[in-house]
C-alpha cells in the first residue's frame, strides 16, 4: 500500500525511545477496547503492595462509576489522564506538586485553580500522560508534602479522577466521519540533515542513527497541526535530547522514496525557512515560584546553534556561513528520515499519510532520488581572498591609505551574492568558482543587475552558470537617481538561527545617513525576528529563550561581517527599539561609530541608560530636513503645577514659516493654500510639535524647555509630519472599556452592521463609496485618492486597477472589522493634540463640587476645542457640546474622557486638531492613558450614542517608575545590554492580550482587579523604553482561558456572549481577489497618438518601478502592489506593530510615488500637463499591453490570474490627476 491511501486501521505507536521507561501509544478514542488490560485481581495485588510500602497510607476507597468511566480501568486506555486536586493551601506551587506526583507517572500539565475574581480556590488539576500504572486516586485521604514557611508538612489532600475533557481524536477536515487520533508517533533508525543540491539530489551534512542512547522519534500532532521531530545525539561526551516542529502552515509537501523492497521507506523534508529548535533540561528547574501553570513543553529550550564549541561563539561575528557546526540549524533544512517497515508500522505510516493529504500536506513520490556526502564547499575560501588592488594613484586621503590588495568581489556584488544565498535563491554549493569569476569578469554594476535580478525572481537557482546565457534581464535594476531626501539602506534580519540580507531599498532618510551620506551604502539597518514567518521575538517570562537573546547580545557585541566589512552596533532609533531593531556602520579609519555617537550630541551628563539611548534614538527618526527656509529661535517656560507640566512637547511657529514649510513638502501648491496647523518635528536636541501662532513673528520658532533633550551639533529643522484629519475608529479596547462604562452592547452591533452592509453596496454604488471614501479618511488619506478616482470616473468604466482598489480596500475594512473591531464611527476624528495658548479652555479640577442637574454636569466638563477642515466633505465645522476624549490604548476605566467642546474665536486658525487647556489641576491629556503632547494622537468622538453612563471615572496615576543612574559613564555595552533586556522583559502586548482577555471573561470588566493591575503594568510597559524599568507580568496574570474572539490556537476557549464575541461572530472575512480582465479605460488609450520611442522609455521606467515596488513586497511580506500603491495593508511581516507599520508603509509609499514622478519629469522636461500627458498615457498603454497579453495567455493555458503570476499595473497611477484630467478631457 501507498502511503497516504485511506486505512481505517488504528496503529499504536511504539515505545518511546527517548524515555524508555515509558510506553507511548497513539490515542485512540476514549472507548476502545482493543488492548489487553491487567486484570482486577493484578491491579488489587499491586494496590497491597503499595499500602505495604508505605506504613501510612490511608485505605483505598471505592473507585468511582457512572459517567467517570465505561469500566474500572478504562482509563488505562486514554491518551492524557487528568486529576483534581482538593483541599490545597492557597500557597501551593507548581514543583510541590510535580515533585509528589511525578513519581506515579510522567506529568505533562499543572493547573492551580481561580475563581473569576483572580482569588485560588484550593484546587488543582494534574494531567498525567500516558496514564499512570495503577490508580493512586483511590487512596483517601492522600498525602502529600506541602511547605510552610520553613518547615514541611504532610497534608491529605482528595484526589478526583476527571473524564477525558476530549476524545483524543480528531475529524478529518474533508469528511468529519473519519477520525485520526490527534497524536501519531513513529520511530526512525535514522534521520540526516542537509540541503537539496539539486531537484533529485540531497547533501548530507549529519546523519543521526538510532541507537544506544540514541533514538528518533517522528510524531504528527494533529491537536497542535505540527510534525514534531525529536533526537539525541552526544556532544562533548554528553547526550543531550533535541526537538524541531515544523506547523502545518510551513509545510506544503513530503516527498517519499521507497528502497523498492518494501523493508525501508525514507521521508524527505525540504523546507524553505528553518524550523523551531529546542532541547530538553531537566524539569526539576522549570518551575516558577508564583507560577499557577506549568506543562512539560517549560522544560524544552529555544536552540540557536547546535556545537561542538559553545565558548567559541561568545566572541564571533555573526556571518552568513558559521563555524565548524554539528549541524547549521538555519541552513540545513532538508531532513531524510528512515523507517523500517514492520506491519505495524507501515499501518500507521499510512495513517499519518492519510491525516496529512487531510490537512493539505501532499506526499509525493521522489523517482531518482540521490543521496551525496558531506563537502565542504571552496566557494567562501575563493571569494575571501584578496587580489592585487590597481597601481592607479588616488586623490584623496582615504585612496592613498589604501592597502595593496582588494577584495575579490566589489563589495556591491559581494553583498548581493550573500543576498541571494542567505534567501535560498542560490547556494554556495552550487557555485563554482568558475561562477565567481565570471562575477568578478562582468562590469559591477551589470553583475550587481544580475544578482537582484536573481533575488527578485526569488526562485532556486540549481544551475548558476545558466544565469550567464540570459540576453536581457527583465526589469533591470539598474538605479535611477532618488529623490535628496532619500537613501539605498541595506538591512538585514538576524533570527534565532541564521541571518538574511535583503536587496538596498530606498527609504527616507534620518540627520545621520544624511550627515554621513557620502558613506550611506556602510549602514546596516539590522532587525532581530524569530524565524522568517515567525515575526517578533516576543517577551517571556521563562528562560525558554534565553539563547535566542543571547544570540541577539552576541550580534551587537561582535557585529556582522559580510566579505571585507565588519559592521559594528552604532545605535538604535526609538521607534527601531520598539520593533526589535537597530543600526549597524562597517567603521572607516577615520569614521567610527564612536565618533558617529559624538557627533549626535553631548549625552554625558545623562545617568539614565534608557535615557542615553532615547536620546540617540531621536536622531534617527523618519525625517525631512528643511533646507530652503532659515529660522530663528525664541525660548519660553512652560506651564507646571501640581507636579504636571500642561506644555510638555508644543512649541510654536509662524503662520509664515509654516506655508514656507508646507511649500517645500509639497503639502501646499499654491500661496492660497492653507498649511496644516501642526508639525511634529526634531531640531537639534530638541523634539515635540510646533503649532501655528499667530503672534509669531516671520521666521520665528519657539522653543519650550520641556522639548529640549540634549546639546546636538546639528541644528537645521527636520519634519516628521503635519496635522490632518483622519475618521475616528473604534477598537477592542475602547470597546471594552465604554463597554463596562454603561454603552449598550447594540449601540456597537447595530454600527458594525450598518458599515459592512455600506462596504457591500459601496462596489457597485458609485455615490454611496464617494461618501464613504471621502468621510472614511485612512491616516495616510488615500481613500481620498480613491473618491478622487471616483470622481473622475474610474468606477464607472469598471477600470481593472480602480475595481481591485475598491475591492481591497472593502477586504481591508472587513479584516480589521474582524480581527480588531475597528468600526468607524463618522462623528469623531483621529487628531494630534496641541495646548491652547490663550488661556481659555476650562481644565479639570480635583475638587470640583458635584453638579446638580445635567446642565451644570456639563458645564463642569474640561474643555477642548476642535475645527475640522471638511476635507473630502465641505467647509470647517467646530464641533461643540460633550464628546468623548481618549487616547490608543485605554486600559483602565479612567483613560476614557468625557470633555465638552466649544468656540474660542481665538483659536480658530488651528483647524484638523484637539486643542486642549493649560489650565486645571491636572492636564486632561496625561488623564487619557498617560498621554502628552509632544505627537501624540487623540481619539474625539461626539457620537451621543457612544457617551457612556459613567462619566470620568477616577483615572489612573501615571507616575512613571523611579529611574536608577547608573553611577558611572555609559558605553556601548550598557547599551546593547539594555537592548537586549527591553527584549526580554517587553512585556506591552501580553500585557494588553491578557487584559483584553480578562475584561472579557471577568464580571466587573476592566474594573476587575485583574484588569486594574494589568493596567498599570502596562503604564509601566509603556514608560520602559524611556525609564529602563520593565513590567514584571506575573503568571498568575497569564488568563487560564480565552475568549473565541481572540483566536488564540492551542489554547483553551470558551465562546464569549459579551460585546466583543458578539461583533467578532457578526463579521465574515473576505479574500482580496484583484481584477484584471476587465478593459482599460478607452478614453485614455484613444486620448494621444503616442511614438514607439516614447513607449520604449514609459517601459524602461515601468520596470524599474515594478522592481522597486518588488523589493518593498519583499521586505515587508506584502502579497501585492495593490497593498503598497493605498497602503491597504493585508498581511506584512509580523515583526510591525499594525498602526506604526500604517504610518511607515505610507511614507514608504509616498518616496517610491515621489522617486518616479521625478524620473518622469526628467524624461519628458517638464511638469506641464500638455507634455506630461502623452508620456503619461504611454505609461497607460504599455501597462495595459502587458496585462491584456497576460490575461489571453492565461485564459488560453486555463490557469488562474493571481498577483503573483501577472504584470503589474500601478505604474500609470503616480499620475492619477493627469489621468483623470485626460479622461474627462476625452469626454468634454
Amino acid at each position: 500500500m501507498e502511503f497516504g491511501k485511506r486505512d481505517p486501521t488504528l496503529i499504536v505507536g511504539n515505545r518511546h525511545p527517548l524515555q524508555p521507561q515509558v510506553k507511548l501509544t497513539s490515542t485512540p478514542a476514549p472507548t476502545s477496547t482493543s488492548h489487553h488490560h491487567p486484570t482486577p485481581h493484578h491491579q488489587d495485588r499491586v494496590a497491597r503492595k503499595m499500602h505495604r510500602a508505605t506504613p501510612t497510607a490511608p485505605r483505598p476507597r471505592p473507585r468511582p462509576s457512572g459517567a467517570v468511566a465505561r469500566r474500572d480501568d478504562d482509563w488505562k486506555t486514554w491518551a492524557e489522564l487528568r486529576l483534581k486536586v482538593v483541599g490545597l493551601p492557597p500557597n501551593i506551587t507548581t514543583h510541590e506538586l510535580w515533585a509528589c506526583f511525578k513519581r506515579h507517572g510522567t506529568v505533562i500539565q499543572i493547573e492551580i485553580l481561580e475563581d473569576n475574581r483572580g482569588d485560588r480556590v484550593g484546587t488543582a488539576r494534574v494531567t498525567f500522560g500516558p496514564p499512570p500504572q495503577w490508580p493512586f486516586w483511590g487512596l483517601d485521604p492522600f498525602l502529600m508534602n506541602v511547605r510552610r514557611g520553613s518547615r514541611v508538612d504532610r497534608t491529605a489532600v482528595r484526589l478526583h479522577l476527571e473524564p477525558p475533557r476530549r476524545t483524543f481524536c480528531h475529524p478529518s477536515p474533508l469528511d468529519p466521519l473519519i477520525k485520526y487520533p490527534e497524536s501519531m508517533i513513529l520511530l526512525a533508525d535514522s534521520l540526516d540533515f542537509g540541503f537539496m543540491s539539486n531537484p533529485q539530489t540531497m547533501m548530507t551534512m549529519y546523519t543521526v542513527h538510532s541507537g544506544e542512547g540514541a533514538g528518533i522519534r517522528f510524531k504528527l500532532s494533529l491537536l497542535h497541526r505540527e510534525t514534531v521531530v525529536e533526537f539525541r545525539i552526544s556532544i562533548n561526551k554528553q547526550w543531550e535530547c533535541f526537538r524541531l516542529t515544523v506547523p502545518f502552515t510551513n509545510l506544503d509537501k513530503i516527498y517519499r522514496v521507497d528502497d523498492g523492497e518494501g523493508d525501508r521507506v525514507e521521508l524527505l523534508v525540504s523546507l524553505p525557512i528553518p524550523p523551531r529548535f529546542f532541547r530538553k533540561l531537566d524539569e526539576e528547574d522549570t518551575h516558577e515560584e508564583k507560577a499557577r501553570y506549568w506543562c512539560e513543553n517549560d522544560a524544552w529550550y529555544r536552540q540557536t546553534d547546535i556545537t561542538h564549541d559553545p565558548e567559541g561563539l561568545k566572541t564571533t561575528p555573526i556571518a552568513l556561513k558559521k563555524r565548524n557546526p554539528v549541524i547549521d540549524i538555519g541552513r540545513w533544512t532538508t531532513y531524510r528520515l528512515g523507517f523500517k517497515m514492520s506491519a505495524a508500522t507501515r499501518k500507521l505510516f499510512l495513517r499519518i499519510g492519510q491525516a496529512l493529504r487531510d490537512y493539505n500536506v501532499s506526499i509525493q513520490d521522489l523517482t531518482g532520488f540521490r543521496v551525496t556526502s558531506e563537502r565542504e564547499p571552496a566557494v567562501w575560501e575563493y571569494i575571501d581572498r584578496a587580489i592585487p588592488a590597481a597601481t592607479t594613484l588616488g586623490d584623496t586621503l582615504e585612496d592613498l591609505l589604501k592597502e595593496e590588495s582588494v577584495p575579490l568581489l566589489a563589495f556591491a556584488v559581494r553583498y548581493q551574492l550573500e543576498v541571494c544565498i542567505s534567501q535560498g535563491y542560490l547556494n554556495e554549493h552550487n557555485l563554482s568558482r568558475d561562477f565567481i569569476d565570471k562575477l568578478v569578469d562582468m562590469d559591477a554594476t551589470k553583475a550587481q543587475d544580475l544578482l537582484e535580478y536573481v533575488a527578485n525572481q526569488g526562485n532556486r537557482i540549481f544551475e548558476p552558470m545558466e544565469l550567464f546565457g540570459l540576453k536581457t534581464i527583465k526589469g533591470s535594476t539598474s538605479r535611477p537617481p532618488i529623490p535628496q531626501y532619500c537613501a539605498y539602506i541595506r538591512t538585514a534580519t538576524v533570527t534565532p538561527t541564521t541571518i538574511y540580507f535583503n536587496t538596498p531599498t530606498v527609504e527616507i532618510s534620518n540627520r545621520v545617513i544624511r550627515y554621513y551620506k557620502e558613506h550611506a551604502d556602510r549602514f546596516l539597518r539590522v532587525r532581530f525576528t524569530d524565524e522568517k514567518v515567525e515575526g517578533k521575538i516576543f517577551s517571556t517570562d521563562k528562560n525558554t529563550m534565553d539563547e535566542v537573546f543571547t544570540r541577539v547580545k552576541r550580534t551587537l557585541t561582535n557585529g556582522i561581517t559580510i566579505g571585507d566589512r565588519h559592521y559594528e552596533f552604532l545605535a538604535f532609533g526609538n521607534s527601531q527599539f520598539r520593533e526589535n531593531g537597530a543600526y549597524f556602520f562597517a567603521p572607516l579609519r577615520h569614521v567610527l561609530p564612536r565618533h558617529m555617537r559624538n557627533w549626535m550630541g553631548n549625552f554625558g551628563e545623562i545617568p539614565y541608560v534608557a535615557q542615553y539611548a532615547a536620546r540617540l534614538g531621536q536622531c534617527f527618526s523618519t525625517t525631512r530636513a528643511i533646507i530652503g527656509t532659515k529660522t530663528t529661535i525664541q525660548e519660553i517656560e512652560d506651564e507646571e503645577r501640581n507636579g504636571y507640566v500642561f506644555t510638555d512637547g508644543v512649541g510654536k511657529i509662524s503662520p509664515f514659516l509654516a506655508q514656507l514649510i508646507s511649500h517645500e513638502l509639497g503639502i501646499i501648491r499654491r500661496p492660497t493654500d492653507v498649511p496644516p496647523s501642526i508639525f511634529q518635528f526634531r531640531m537639534g536636541g530638541c523634539k515635540g510639535i510646533l503649532a501655528v501662532c499667530l503672534d509669531s513673528k516671520a521666521q520665528e520658532i519657539t522653543i519650550r524647555r520641556s522639548q529640549y533633550k540634549f546639546a546636538a551639533r546639528s541644528e537645521g529643522l527636520e519634519i516628521i509630519r503635519c496635522s490632518q484629519f483622519a475618521v475616528s475608529n473604534l477598537n477592542r479596547q475602547i470597546i471594552v472599556v465604554l463597554s463596562t462604562l454603561g454603552v449598550p452592547d447594540a449601540v456597537f452591533v447595530e454600527k458594525q452592521k450598518t458599515q459592512l452592509a455600506n462596504l457591500g453596496l459601496a462596489m457597485t454604488n458609485e455615490k454611496l463609496a464617494l461618501t464613504m471614501l471621502q468621510k472614511d479618511i485612512d491616516p495616510n488619506q488615500m481613500t481620498l485618492a480613491l473618491a478622487g478616482m471616483i470622481l473622475d470616473g474610474f468606477q464607472g468604466t469598471e477600470e481593472p486597477f480602480m475595481r481591485s482598489l475598491l475591492r481591497l480596500w472593502r477586504a481591508w475594512s472587513i479584516k480589521y472589522l474582524k480581527e480588531k473591531a475597528r468600526i468607524t464611527i463618522h462623528d469623531g476624528a483621529f487628531l494630534l493634540g496641541c495646548v491652547d495658548e490663550t488661556f481659555t479652555l476650562q481644565g479639570h479640577y480635583d475638587n470640583s463640587p458635584p453638579a446638580n442637574n445635567s446642565d451644570e454636569k456639563i458645564n463642569k466638563l474640561p474643555e477642548v476645542f476642535v475645527q475640522l477642515s471638511g476635507s473630502g466633505t465641505g467647509n470647517p465645522r467646530i464641533v461643540t457640546g460633550p464628546m468623548i476624549l481618549a487616547r490608543n490604548p485605554s486600559l483602565h476605566p479612567g483613560d476614557i474622557r468625557i470633555v465638552k467642546g466649544v468656540d474660542v474665536p481665538e483659536l480658530r486658525h488651528l483647524k484638523d486638531v484637539v486643542v486642549v487647556p493649560q489650565t486645571g489641576d491636572r492636564p486632561i491629556v496625561n488623564m487619557c492613558s498617560g498621554g502628552d503632547l509632544d505627537g501624540d494622537d487623540y481619539l474625539v468622538i461626539w457620537d451621543p450614542e457612544l457617551l457612556p453612563h459613567e462619566w470620568n471615572h477616577p483615572p489612573m496615576d501615571f507616575t512613571p517608575a523611579q529611574k536608577v543612574p547608573l553611577g558611572r559613564d555609559i558605553t556601548p555595552d550598557d547599551l546593547t545590554t539594555f537592548f537586549v533586556r527591553y527584549m526580554k522583559n517587553d512585556n506591552l502586548s501580553r500585557i494588553a492580550v491578557a487584559h483584553l482577555a480578562y475584561a472579557d471573561y471577568m464580571e466587573d470588566g476592566v474594573k476587575s482587579s485583574k484588569c486594574l493591575k494589568l493596567a498599570e503594568l502596562h503604564s509601566t510597559a509603556v514608560d520602559y523604553i524611556k525609564s529602563g524599568v520593565p513590567a514584571k507580568m506575573t503568571r498568575d496574570l497569564n488568563p487560564a482561558k480565552w475568549p473565541h474572539f481572540m483566536e488564540k490556537e492551542n489554547r483553551p476557549l470558551y465562546q464569549s456572549k459579551k460585546v466583543l464575541g458578539q461583533l467578532y461572530d457578526q463579521v465574515e472575512r473576505v479574500d482580496f481577489v484583484p481584477v484584471f480582465d476587465t478593459p482599460f479605460d478607452d478614453r485614455i488609450l484613444r486620448a494621444y497618438q503616442v511614438d514607439r520611442k516614447t513607449l520604449d522609455e514609459a517601459a524602461v521606467l515601468k520596470r524599474q518601478y515594478d522592481t522597486a515596488t518588488r523589493r518593498i513586497m519583499a521586505q515587508y511580506a506584502i502579497k501585492t502592489e495593490f497593498e503598497v500603491w493605498s497602503t491597504f495593508i493585508m498581511h506584512h511581516s509580523k515583526a510591525n506593530n499594525d498602526y506604526k507599520f500604517h504610518e511607515e508603509i505610507g511614507r514608504i509609499s509616498i518616496a517610491l510615488k515621489d522617486r518616479f514622478r521625478e524620473e518622469c519629469y526628467k524624461k519628458v522636461g517638464s511638469k506641464e500637463f500638455e507634455k506630461l500627458g502623452p508620456f503619461v498615457v504611454a505609461m497607460y498603454t504599455v501597462t495595459a499591453d502587458e496585462v491584456g497579453q497576460a490575461v489571453h495567455e492565461m485564459k488560453e493555458k486555463g490557469a488562474d490570474m493571481t498577483a503573483d503570476k501577472m504584470p503589474m499595473m500601478s505604474f500609470p497611477w503616480l499620475f492619477k490627476e493627469v489621468l483623470g484630467r485626460i479622461a474627462n478631457d476625452m469626454l468634454a
